[in-house]
């Protein structure tokens, strides 16, 4: 009897695939001495047919059966055919001896280890709990790891605007909607008195996690600096600053802080290298709030043009990401700004909420529905 060490700590479930009676029948006694539960098939149909049925912890398989019995192409073929089945499920491959280069080929297939027959006990049940125990720590990392993705994106997603807050002469609307469940894309509203309300949009350079704990620290920071009175250029000018003491090498944000000042029909705006939001005017003119500064994060020195604009009634205040206008069609072509433009002036008579909804229909009748990169866009009525 082989010592306890090498026993499985639960009962695992092993898929046993040979076309010979004999070693079909050695393996059975040895693996069901040894505290597992093996199923046994003489065939690599047999295999996919019982793979679809239930899960295994682990399949152990011979190369040769009974169409080709020395060159392994059977097996080999099976190998890619059961990844498709279940991409984590650990493969250990059985070869005659002298077939180590058609064990290396197994292996460059997607088998996890191999053993040579005639096998010996020991080692042969030494390799079948190595390759369980590390699909299941990987299994059990890689819940861990979702879970915490998990929370990640609700953290992220509470630190949005939950509501978006209405001014008498002024309505919003947004989507916000993450390539990778968290990411890199930021927004908000700040509410002043007097009639006036700050919107910024902000995108951090990557995606993930990574990208999602820039932007945390860039909206703590805005919020900090943009107060009741605060220009926009001097708030991208602060924010800028404070990022530059904190950001990662090779990281960057653009950003755009506009401020609209309902009661004066005043628009003024700091752009540091974002995407220029569409003014779009009631007559069908459109007006862009370009760029007057460099991306934050990069050059602590930098500082920030203001822009201004008056506002009338039934303008439009389009906010967007590049995420849709860098949209690609299923021919490879981008969404556009062009287009965007078109799809603004189109439905500019709409309020925020139908407006938004309507353009989002144009955006994602392009990219069919598929976004690469987070995607946020922001409609302001007037």
């Amino acid at each position: 009897m082989l010592n306890m060490a090498s026993r499985p700590l639960v009962a695992a479930r092993v898929l046993v695939a040979d076309d010979q009676p004999d070693v079909l029948e050695a393996l059975r006694w040895l693996l069901t001495g040894e505290g597992y539960e093996p199923e046994f098939v003489s065939s690599t149909d047999a295999v996919l047919e019982r793979l679809r049925e239930r899960p295994f912890d682990l399949l152990l398989m011979d190369l040769n059966y009974s169409r080709d019995t020395t060159s392994g192409r059977e097996g080999l073929e099976l190998i890619p055919k059961v990844r498709a089945l279940d991409a984590s499920l650990p493969i250990v491959v059985m070869t005659g001896w002298g077939s180590v280069d058609t064990a290396v080929e197994a292996m460059r297939h997607g088998a996890r280890s191999f053993v040579q027959k005639p096998w010996e006990d020991v080692t042969l049940l030494e390799i079948l709990q190595r390759e369980i125990e590390e699909a299941q720590a990987s299994k059990r990392s890689d819940a861990k790891q979702k879970r915490e993705f998990e929370e990640a994106r609700l953290i992220q997603r509470g630190l949005l605007p939950t509501t978006t807050p209405q001014l008498a002469g002024l309505s919003l609307a947004s989507s916000w909607q993450p390539a990778n469940g968290v990411g890199g894309d930021c927004f908000d509203m700040l509410t002043f008195g007097a009639g006036a309300m700050g919107v910024y949009i902000a995108d951090v350079a990557g995606k993930g996690v990574p990208a999602a704990l820039l932007m945390s620290n860039l909206q703590a920071a805005v919020r900090a600096f943009a107060q009741e009175g605060a220009a926009p250029g001097s708030v991208a000018t602060s924010v800028n600053r404070l990022l530059c003491r904190n950001m990662a090498s090779g990281r960057f944000v653009t950003f755009c802080y506009a401020r609209i000042d309902v009661a004066a029909g005043k628009l003024t705006y700091a752009n540091a290298g974002h995407n220029p939001p569409l003014l779009v005017r009631a007559d069908a003119t459109i007006e862009k709030l370009a760029p007057g500064g460099t991306v934050l994060g990069v050059f602590a020195e930098s500082t920030y043009e203001q822009g201004d604009f008056p506002l009338r009634p039934n303008d439009r205040l389009i906010f967007y990401t590049d995420g849709i206008t860098e949209g690609r069609n299923p021919d490879g072509d981008e969404f556009g700004e062009d287009r965007l433009a078109a799809s603004a002036l189109q439905h500019r008579a709409l309020g925020a909420d139908d407006m938004l909804a309507a353009m989002l229909r144009d955006v994602e009748a392009f990219n069919a529905g598929v976004y690469e990169d987070d995607a946020t866009l922001i409609v302001a009525a007037l």
